[in-house]
This record gives C-alpha cells, sequence and structure tokens, in this order.
C-alpha cells in the first residue's frame, strides 16, 4: 500500500506537471512568434503568485524531543501558496537570467495511520521558507515561449506540525501543536520550468507588460527538510507572473542611423519587387521527382545509412504511400519530408520491378578517381540490396564500374570546391528503358507560405545593409544585416494579420571602402484570399553548371506542365543552384534555368490559344534562405539545381 499511495502521488504531481507544459505549449502554436516591431527591454521587475503542489515521500515518526508518534507517518501531499519578487535580464531574445525572493510554503498533510490500539492519528505540516531562486532562461523560438533551469536557496521560517490522534473515547481526536525538531535551516535545492510571456500593453507603447503563466518542477533531491529520517518533498507549482519593463522612447528610424558621409543616389542601386497581392498560407500538391543516383561515402562501398534499408518482411510490406502520409500541418520540414522519399529511392525502385517483371535496369557505379574496380563495387553493393530483399532476379541487373560518371562534376583543370563536386561523382546511376521505374513521386497537399508572397530586395555594390520597416502607426520592423546582393521575405511575415498596410522602408548599408549610406523608400502590401483549389508544383532538375538541360525536360514541360495551367492562372517559376561556386555566378544561372523554362511555355500557350497567363520569375542563386534543400548531402546539392513551377489557379 506505502508504495502504491507513493506511486500514486508521483503520477500525480507528473500529471499536472505534464498537462501544464501541453497547455503553455499550445500557447506557444497559437500566438505565433511575429517579427519584434521594436527593441524590447532587457531589464523586466514584476511578481508572481502560485499554488504548490507538495508531495511527501519518505517517513516521520520523532516530531520532537517531547513527541513520538506510536506509529511513523509515511507519505503525503498537501496545497501550499507561492509568492515573489522578480526581476529578469534579457540581453538578446535567446538567453537571459532570472531571479525571483519569495515565500514558498511547502506545508501539507501525511497520510492517515493506525496506532497499536487500532486509533487514527494525522499529522498536518505548516512547512515554509524565504527562497531566492536564480534561474537561466532559454527562449528556443524567439518567441513568448520559454524554459528555465536553476537553483533554490530555501531559509526555514515556519516548521510547524498538528498532530491528531484519538486515544480517549472521552476525548476524542486530541491534537497536539509544535514545532519540529532537527529542521535544515537553510538546504538548496534545483528547479526546472516552463512559461508563456503574454503581451498585454501596445506594441508601440514603451512601457511594456506582460502577463506569464508557468509551471515548474521542483525535485525531491536537496528538499529534505529535516537532519533525521528519510522525509523529502517533491513541488509541483502552477502559477502566474506580472512583469514589467520599458524601451527606450521610439526615434524614427531613419534618425537614428543617419550615416556621415552619405554617398550619391546613382553610385549604389536599391530596388525591390513587391506582389500585387500577398496570398495567405494555401494548399500546395507536389510532384517530386526522383533523381536516379544512389551516392557513396569515401572510402565505403556500403549503401550509407541515411538510405533506408529493410529487410526481407518490411520490403514485402513496403508501399510508397506509407512514405507519403500523413501530410504535415506546415512544410517547415519539406526538405526533410522530400529526402526521406528520396532516401527511400531503393525501396521504390525495388517494389516498382516487382510490380513491372519485365523491366531492366542497369548500374553504373563512379568512383570519383578510385578506379573502375570500386566504381563496380558500388554498384555490386546495390544490385545485392535488390536482390536479397525484393527478391529481384539478377539477370535483370546488369552493372559497370567507372572512374568517373558520364556527366561529371568534377572537370580537368578544376581547383575549387573539389571535395564537393567528388561526393557527387562518387555514385551509382540507375539505368533502364523502362520509364515507369523512375516516374516522379505526388506528395500530399499541406499548406505553405507561398513563394510569389515573397519581397524581393536587390542592392549593389554593397558589402553588407540591414532593412528597416516603419507602419503607420509606428510600429517597426528590422531586417538584417545582409551580406548577398538580394534578399527575399516574407510578406505574410511583415503584414501579419493585417489586410493591408503601407510602410516606410529605410535601407543602411556600407561599401567595400567603409561608406555608410541609406536610401529611402516606401511599399504598400494587400494580403489577398488564398484559392480553394491547391497549387500544382512540379520541379524539374539540372546537372552541374547546366542552364540547357531544361531541353531534355521540354516534353515533360509542353506534355504534362502546360496543360494545367488554367486561362488567367499565374505560373510562378523560380531557379535555384547548389552552393558551389561564385554567388554572383550562381544568381544569374538560376534565373537563366528560370527563364528558359518560361520560353517553353510561353511557346506552347501561343500555339494553343491559351491567354491571360502571368508569370512570375525568381532567381535565387545559392541563397540558403530560399534552397528547397540544405547543402550537406550530394543528394540534397543535386535537388537544388533545379526550377520549381507553382501553377496558380485563376481568379
Amino acid at each position: 500500500m506505502k508504495n502504491h499511495d507513493m506511486n500514486l502521488r508521483y503520477r500525480v504531481g507528473y500529471k499536472v506537471l505534464l498537462l501544464g507544459s501541453f497547455l503553455l505549449m499550445g500557447f506557444s502554436a497559437i500566438i505565433e512568434a511575429q517579427v519584434t516591431e521594436q527593441p524590447q527591454p532587457k531589464f523586466w521587475f514584476g511578481v508572481s503568485a502560485a499554488g504548490n503542489i507538495n508531495l511527501y515521500t519518505g517517513t516521520t515518526q520523532t516530531l520532537n524531543s517531547s513527541i513520538k508518534a506510536p506509529t511513523a507517518f509515511h507519505n503525503g501531499m498537501g496545497l501550499g501558496s507561492y509568492g515573489s519578487l522578480l526581476i529578469e535580464y534579457r540581453p538578446d531574445p535567446l538567453l537571459g537570467l532570472m531571479l525571483n525572493l519569495g515565500y514558498d510554503n511547502r506545508g501539507g498533510d501525511f497520510d492517515r495511520v493506525m496506532s497499536p490500539c487500532n486509533c487514527p492519528e494525522d499529522l498536518n505540516v505548516g512547512l515554509s521558507y524565504l527562497t531566492i531562486e536564480p534561474s537561466i532562461r532559454v527562449a528556443p523560438f524567439s518567441s513568448g515561449f520559454y524554459l528555465y533551469v536553476g537553483g533554490v536557496f530555501n531559509h526555514n521560517v515556519n516548521k510547524s506540525f498538528a498532530y491528531t490522534f484519538d486515544r480517549d473515547p472521552d476525548n476524542p481526536f486530541n491534537t497536539v501543536k509544535g514545532d519540529f525538531s532537527d529542521i535544515y535551516k537553510n538546504i538548496l535545492s534545483a528547479q526546472v520550468g516552463i512559461g508563456y510571456d503574454i503581451p498585454l500593453a501596445s506594441k508601440n507603447s514603451s512601457n511594456k507588460v506582460s502577463l506569464s503563466p508557468f509551471i515548474s518542477y521542483h525535485p525531491y533531491f536537496g528538499q529534505e527538510p529535516r537532519l533525521v529520517e528519510s522525509w523529502s518533498v517533491s513541488t509541483v507549482r502552477v502559477g502566474l507572473a506580472l512583469k514589467f519593463g520599458r524601451t527606450a522612447p521610439k526615434t524614427d528610424a531613419a534618425v537614428a542611423y543617419v550615416p556621415i558621409p552619405m554617398v550619391v543616389e546613382k553610385e549604389v542601386g536599391f530596388s525591390y519587387d513587391v506582389p500585387r497581392t500577398i496570398p495567405v498560407k494555401r494548399q500546395v500538391k507536389e510532384t517530386f521527382p526522383l533523381r536516379n543516383y544512389v551516392f557513396f561515402d569515401e572510402a565505403s562501398d556500403k549503401i550509407p545509412a541515411r538510405y533506408v534499408k529493410l529487410d526481407k518482411k518490411q520490403g514485402r510490406r513496403f508501399k510508397e504511400e506509407q512514405i507519403l502520409e500523413p501530410a504535415p500541418k506546415d512544410m517547415d520540414g519539406r526538405s526533410i519530408r522530400q529526402l526521406s522519399v528520396y532516401h527511400n529511392v531503393l525501396n521504390i525502385l525495388g517494389k516498382r520491378m516487382v510490380e513491372y517483371p519485365d523491366s531492366q535496369v542497369h548500374l553504373i557505379g563512379s568512383s570519383a578517381g578510385l578506379g573502375s574496380k570500386a566504381g563496380e563495387e558500388y554498384a555490386e553493393s546495390v544490385k545485392s540490396y535488390l536482390i536479397d530483399i525484393y527478391d529481384i532476379n539478377g539477370s535483370r541487373i546488369t552493372i559497370e564500374g567507372r572512374d568517373q560518371p558520364l556527366i561529371p562534376s568534377e572537370q580537368p583543370g578544376g581547383k575549387v570546391d573539389l571535395a564537393l563536386l567528388r561526393d557527387g561523382d562518387r555514385r551509382v546511376d540507375i539505368v533502364s528503358s523502362n520509364p515507369d521505374l523512375l516516374t516522379p513521386v505526388q506528395m500530399m497537399a499541406a499548406p505553405v507560405d507561398p513563394i510569389e508572397s515573397r519581397i524581393v530586395f536587390r542592392t549593389e555594390s554593397l558589402i553588407s545593409w540591414s532593412l528597416t520597416l516603419t507602419d503607420r502607426t509606428g510600429g517597426v520592423q528590422y531586417y538584417g544585416p545582409f551580406t548577398t546582393s538580394q534578399e527575399s521575405i516574407s510578406g505574410n511575415r511583415i503584414l501579419g494579420d493585417l489586410p493591408e498596410e503601407t510602410y516606410q522602408v529605410v535601407m543602411l548599408g556600407q561599401t567595400a571602402e567603409g561608406t555608410k549610406v541609406m536610401r529611402k523608400s516606401s511599399i504598400k502590401l494587400v494580403h489577398g484570399a488564398a484559392p480553394k483549389e491547391p497549387n500544382l508544383r512540379y520541379s524539374i532538375l539540372f546537372d552541374f553548371d547546366r542552364s540547357n538541360s531544361v531541353e531534355t525536360y521540354e516534353k515533360f514541360l509542353i506534355e504534362t506542365v502546360a496543360p494545367l495551367v488554367p486561362k488567367n492562372g499565374t505560373v510562378i517559376i523560380h531557379g535555384h543552384t547548389d552552393k558551389i561556386g561564385d554567388e554572383a555566378y550562381n544568381l544569374a544561372l538560376s534565373e537563366n534555368r528560370a527563364n528558359d523554362v518560361r520560353k517553353i511555355l510561353e511557346t506552347e500557350f501561343v500555339k494553343t490559344n491559351k491567354k491571360g497567363i502571368v508569370f512570375e520569375i525568381f532567381g535565387f542563386g545559392s541563397d540558403q534562405t530560399n534552397a528547397p534543400f540544405e547543402n550537406t548531402y550530394p543528394e540534397e546539392r543535386f535537388y537544388n539545381r533545379t526550377v520549381v513551377m507553382e501553377i496558380v489557379p485563376g481568379v
């Protein structure tokens, strides 16, 4: 029974802690993190109030030198109160320090016990402390949600008890009050907790106020109140804090950054492209091309661990649908989700070879300079997997070893980024005359922040620059500093929930000579409605340093993509490159790729008399902010050599 009661109390405490955690995380999901309108206070002052759920474990029997209960008390729980004065120091949005000076009641009741005379006995505890609680605060999402962990110094101010017993039938339930003996005067312990700051003041006010629900857990270690016996206390605390801070009075962004000396207007260019309307999040159904390569790590002929390898039983149950569903709630993990499809390429190939028993493949292994024998070993690893897991007849698979692939990335005489180029050339090419083996994979619809909602800003001759956007109410947003000549910012991020707004734009930059420059302009952003039907997204891939590879996709663009574009519809085309090579060159290459696709589609629309089509062209180069994928693995770099087309229904 004792262990059952103790486990029950722990479960109660943990459930309260978990429930509070989920509720506060819900705040973080509902109250979406936004760009800071103006600098937030570094120092915050306030008060907090909370309720304690105190969980007693262990044993106490000798209450003081005068009173010893005939039967030991085991375990208990109770409610206490907590209040504090607080100060927070937040030098940046991520990390900060917290200090609470408070009163902490750890009172409660031990479980009733029966004495040897079969008489009930109760023990009520009035235990309280003055506390000093320093903590480290971490806001991992740069939003109101934060975590904290720290120490607790407790100074005892109340050690009273009320011991109630029933031994005399004529005087039932006598109560003796006193103080526990052998109480630690000072104890050190720890706590961990989470909270959420909900702003209450106007975003434009320099006086900031926030209401912060919080929940913390104070574990049992370090919380034994007495020098004797084994009694310890664990506490779950749930409460609210009211915090006040103040920022410096708002100044006009242009005045705050007036640069000296100024450069004449013609010497530095600053321009931007603003969409006619900013569409809200919309559904996108994407067709994902499968690259017919399996890349190998250096000095290993084993299929890399990042590729999904199944056993024979799992292979029989494998279906493509299982790697496509369920659709995510947002597309933040789009790159990971698409790569999960690609990293199943061998399972997709194996399953399709089972479905098409007459199909054959030729595997060309290339070693990137290690010789044809090493390339042949790569191809043999892929062949063995298909035979072992999917029971493919070995006669349907031929292999070939090469020193360099048919279309190598590394060129003779090249000296730049050789390691990255060789990573891409160390691979097995999957070649087949059956087009069904590597047809694109249809991804499910999911909401996205549309590419056409982005505002593209461009500068010339600057090594760094930043943007300040001020709305009509004086709210300020800061972006940068940037070091590239082109950056794009989500219109939805700027507008938030506003239907429309006009912003004064100040660009502050610095030239290579150290001269500071400033440009002013204004933009108007208008939110538009999302279409009821999802956008359709298609991608085509390019070989390294080539823009004319689009010729191999011309049939696909004419026969598959063009018929899906409705009259008066919009086609958004954005080109990308991997990170290899010069930034400016990559930017031009991505624009060339996007424009080549546009020319093919325009020509087809003229032939079919399809009118009213609007094109929006973006070239992002190797910009990692807008790249479809990371650039860590060669398959990610290969998929970044792409043009993505998004078909928006007509209005």
